[in-house]
């Protein structure tokens, strides 16, 4: 079974990394732009729809701000880039916002940006696998109704493709992400090169009318709206923070070669988002949802069709490449697909940035140890559960989890720049060359831009969105945060007690050993001899009479024996083992506190996991008791049984942490 398991993980990961080979690990900008950018670029197949179902809850009236909200992004788009840009020429070492807010603002606002991001890294997950889910929906009825099935496999597959490492997983994305890019660019350039030769495109959508439960909203209400249909749009902005989490994967200049990727993905991600939310506009294409207040009518019949529709970008497609069918297909599976690679952002930036929380003590050591394939396994494993059960509480419905995504990325956006704010501050104080203070003052100026813009959005999108579900959000930022604290106060508590004082240099008065003993075989004689060696002051024999006939039995042998051992059998009214061996250590340990009492314990070594659970029950409960007795040792002496022989000649593991520190060979 365990070869089996050894086999089929090769198989899946392939051959264990040595720690030497991580820098053929990493990426240069041709294979960092999709690694990265996919979950940006992505955004094109749902942020143009999430605008148009706020939108339609003005009814078609609300449709004619559409250019406008997707202008809007456009500009906070690069804005942010821009803004990024300065983020990862400072900061390299791959703790992204986590590490400029720690820097400059303090480690509870460092906490607040990690906790944010980890649930937005989450969001990103189950956000873009169920999107992916709904626009293979379109091909098959029998994907949508089973749905969170289809999205929890493909979550499924991803992880093991990233577990394989980043390498291998970057090759596998780049080519997919490549032919997205140039599906979605053919699209808009075939889509206007159409129109300007006159011809009339109509997405299967532009007949039936949008009827919304706000249709006569105006003033303020209608302000309230755009503001909340802005901040749907923003979903596109997921994912630019990436690759200041991500600098580390880059190969030499790191910094400047994450600049240059996060400025070719603003330049791809803005031109994508506005070409397709363009062309959604010019071919009217509509999209309602009636859990959020809009539906889509056909006249000609009055029916509420809103459960027969396409996505968006698929209306569009199908209407570009009226003329030619097969580039409908494959822009339809090119979205689909990125949608699924999209959440490699999120398993890109996830593992990376619980590494470095766990490095400072405020998440689990294990997420900071590298897998065997040199990933960060742990924190892979960690995320792909954590997406797994969200898409299935949300029943993988891309409107109500698009409502808790965001907010957290906005919050890490704001902070991270007002921490670069103060950073340039810092350093201008003491700068005394005018050319370096000229780009530091550059450099500044735009992360206030950034800091004022984002800002603003942050509460808008905190206003607009709390009540349709990022309150869920708002709660688990916070909870997130007191964890990470709670767990930080832990290891340093536990560095406090094991800080040396010199009381444990002080060797102990005497050694009293203790043998258990159930009978006398191999095992029993083997322990007495390991004892024995060890030249304890005082060395004895213990038992417990369970039953007084086996009792006198095992004094008769050892007698017959002539061991040289005193044999001790302690009495046991109620047919216990554990409790009557404990309080024999206790009593010893009152009557001499500065002795060491060493319990030996007799086990077996066997080869099948139903063995486990017929022998060693006694030992392993005795065990988990005495290590909570100050002042007491217990040593495990095995007994190899002949069904252990199996295991004989299996490779071993790597223990934990053996490959970030190479110790294999």
């Amino acid at each position: 079974m365990s070869k089996a398991s050894d086999v089929l993980k090769r198989v899946l990961l392939g051959r264990a990394l040595r720690s030497t080979q991580a820098h053929h690990q990493l990426l240069p900008k041709r294979i960092a732009l999709p690694v990265f950018a996919s979950d940006a670029l992505s955004s094109v197949a749902y942020a143009p729809q999430e605008i148009l179902i706020t939108l339609g809850i003005a009814g078609l009236a609300g449709y004619a701000f559409t250019p406008w909200i997707g202008l809007a992004v456009v500009v906070l788009l690069v804005v942010v880039v821009a803004s990024y840009r300065q983020n990862v020429r400072t900061y390299t070492s791959g703790g992204g916002d986590f590490e400029v807010a720690t820097t400059n603002l303090g480690g509870n606002w460092g906490l607040v940006v990690a906790s944010a991001l980890l649930v937005d890294y989450v969001m990103t997950v189950a956000v873009s696998i169920s999107s992916a889910v709904s626009n293979l929906s379109a091909f098959t009825p029998l994907i949508a109704e089973h749905r969170v099935l289809v999205a929890v496999t493909l979550v499924v597959l991803l992880t093991v493709l990233n577990l394989r490492g980043l390498k291998e997983s970057g090759i596998a994305f780049a080519i997919p992400t490549y032919l997205f890019m140039f599906g979605i660019f053919s699209m808009m350039a075939w889509g206007f090169i159409r129109m300007a030769g006159g011809a009339d495109l109509e997405s299967e959508s532009a007949h039936l009318e949008v009827h919304g439960t706000g249709e006569d909203i105006a003033g303020l209400a209608m302000i309230f709206l755009l503001l909340r249909a802005f901040a749907s749009g923003c979903a596109a902005l997921t994912g630019v923070e990436a690759i200041s989490n991500g600098v580390p994967a880059f190969r030499k200049p790191k910094g400047q070669n994450a600049a240059t990727t996060l400025l070719m993905l603003g330049v791809v991600a803005a031109t994508m988002f506005a070409g397709v939310t363009a062309l959604a506009y010019v071919t009217d294409a509509k999209y309602a949802d009636p859990l959020h207040g809009s539906h889509l009518i056909d006249p000609a019949t009055g029916r509420d069709v809103s459960g027969e529709q396409h996505t968006v970008i698929t209306q569009v497609a199908e209407t570009v490449f009226s003329n030619f069918p097969p580039m409908y297909v494959f822009v339809t599976v090119m979205t689909a697909l990125i949608l699924v690679l999209a959440a490699n952002t999120a398993y890109n930036g996830f593992p990376v940035l619980a590494s470095v929380l766990a490095q400072n003590r405020y998440l689990p050591r294990q997420l900071h140890t590298r897998g065997d394939r040199l990933a960060f396994s742990n924190g892979i494993i960690m995320l792909a559960g954590a997406a797994i059960i969200l898409i299935y509480a949300f029943e993988a419905d891309v409107t109500k989890l698009i409502q808790l995504y965001i907010v957290g990325v906005f919050v890490s956006f704001t902070v991270s720049q007002t921490g670069m704010v103060r950073h340039w501050n810092r350093l201008l104080r003491t700068e005394t060359d005018s050319t370096v203070r000229r780009q530091m003052k550059t450099s500044r100026m735009i992360n206030s831009v950034g800091l004022l813009i984002t800002g603003a959005v942050l509460v808008v999108v905190l206003i607009t969105k709390f009540s349709h579900g990022a309150w869920i959000v708002c709660i688990a930022m916070p909870a997130l945060f007191i964890l990470m604290r709670g767990i930080r106060a832990h290891y340093d508590r536990v560095a406090r007690e094991l800080e040396p004082d010199g009381a444990e240099t002080t060797l102990p008065s005497r050694t009293h050993a203790i043998v258990l003993v159930s009978k006398i075989h191999k095992p029993t004689l083997r322990a007495l001899a390991y004892a024995r060696a060890s030249r304890p002051s005082i060395l004895e024999a213990v038992s417990v009479a369970v039953d007084a006939d086996e009792a006198e039995r095992l004094r008769d042998e050892w007698d017959a024996l002539d061991l040289p051992v005193p044999l001790k059998v302690l009495d046991s009214p109620y047919r216990e083992i554990t409790r009557p061996v404990l309080e024999y250590v206790k009593n010893v340990r009152r009557k001499s506190p500065r002795d060491v009492v060493a319990v030996y314990i007799p086990e077996y070594v066997v080869g099948h996991w139903w063995e486990h659970i017929l022998h060693n029950q006694s030992a392993l409960r005795l065990k988990g008791r005495l290590l909570f007795q100050p002042g007491v040792m217990v040593t495990s002496v095995p007994w190899q049984l002949a069904s252990s022989d199996r295991l004989k000649g299996r490779v071993e593991r790597p223990a934990p942490g053996a490959v970030r520190r190479g110790d294999l060979e």
